[in-house]
């Protein structure tokens, strides 16, 4: 199974009682997968994952699995604090169907985070899943970061397959790459910097913005790769907007706000986060509406 092209981090629906609503999610992702999406994840940063108890997060994981065509890449968060935690919840993940795991870095014990701690984690996380694994490095979240160093080592892991790199740094994205395996995957995970990304080698994206206007996404990944870099470059810059408002600006509640406008109800976020005010809600339609018509129609060439 290829992991190229551009990806969805898929947002968590709860329901008014701030249950994990498995109706909603399906509702969804019968839209997401009449796309033109590479494939999807679930219980990633988006997906609210630190908020999710294990039952939560394999009910998550049957529903979407359900949802979601065999051959498409379904890719499940099974970031943990403890390695041992890591390894519970991988397991779990693919006898419910994950295609992959994308495994967050741990972050709490941050002055310990070192190189060698991180390559014993993932080595033992590895070891014992039964699907491949990707890295995850979110350095503005977890406050640790996932270096070259230690990516070029777990890379020669048979069972480690490739990584999501959140962080903007284009050097050190351009490192992971020409440091690792050319069967060594490195996803981008910043829309922001998805076309600097890809022109350093990046095999594609894990991009909140995918699943609101998944067709513009893909359009920068495929404009890119056939060397169009004018058009490239214009596209990217017109998704600047959308890329730091549904980011940066406001996160997971804006990537919500973002989608019920565009008709897709994945409830509201999960306290203590809290729903953007209503006039971020009209900032977020301003910057969509360049965009209004590509969540079901393809871009233009």
């Amino acid at each position: 199974m290829i992991l190229s092209g551009v990806f969805a981090p898929i947002p968590t629906p709860f329901d008014e009682d701030d249950r994990v609503d498995t109706r909603r999610l399906r509702a969804a992702l019968e839209r997401w997968v009449a796309g033109p999406l590479a494939g999807f994840v679930v219980l990633g940063s988006n997906g609210e994952a630190v908020f999710l108890d294990d039952f939560e997060a394999d009910r998550v994981v049957v529903a979407a699995r359900e949802a979601i065509p065999r051959g498409r890449p379904f890719i499940v968060g099974t970031g943990r604090e403890s390695t041992q935690a890591a390894v519970r919840a991988t397991k779990r993940a693919a006898e419910h169907g994950a295609d992959f795991v994308l495994v967050r870095t741990p972050g709490f014990f941050k002055n310990q985070m070192t190189t060698e701690a991180f390559v014993r984690h993932y080595t033992a996380v590895a070891d014992a899943s039964p699907v491949p694994v990707l890295l995850y490095n979110f350095t503005a979240l977890t406050g640790v970061n996932l270096l070259p160093a230690a990516v070029h080592q777990l890379a020669t892991h048979p069972n480690i397959v490739g990584m999501k790199e959140s962080g903007g740094d284009i050097a050190q994205i351009a490192e992971l790459v020409s440091g690792t395996p050319d069967n060594f995957h490195v996803l981008a995970g910043t829309l922001s910097t998805f076309y600097a990304a890809l022109s350093v080698g990046c095999a594609g994206g894990i991009l909140a913005p995918a699943s609101v206007v998944p067709h513009a996404c893909v359009r920068l990944f495929e404009l890119t790769r056939e060397g169009r870099r004018d058009e490239a470059r214009a596209l990217q810059q017109q998704l600047a907007p959308v890329a730091r408002i549904l980011g940066a600006t406001y996160g997971v509640p804006g990537l919500k706000a973002a989608l019920n406008l565009a008709g897709i109800d994945v409830g509201v976020p999960r306290p203590p986060l809290a729903p953007v005010p209503d006039a971020a809600v009209a900032a977020i339609r301003d910057a969509l509406a360049a965009f209004e018509d590509t969540f079901n129609e393809p871009a233009s060439r």
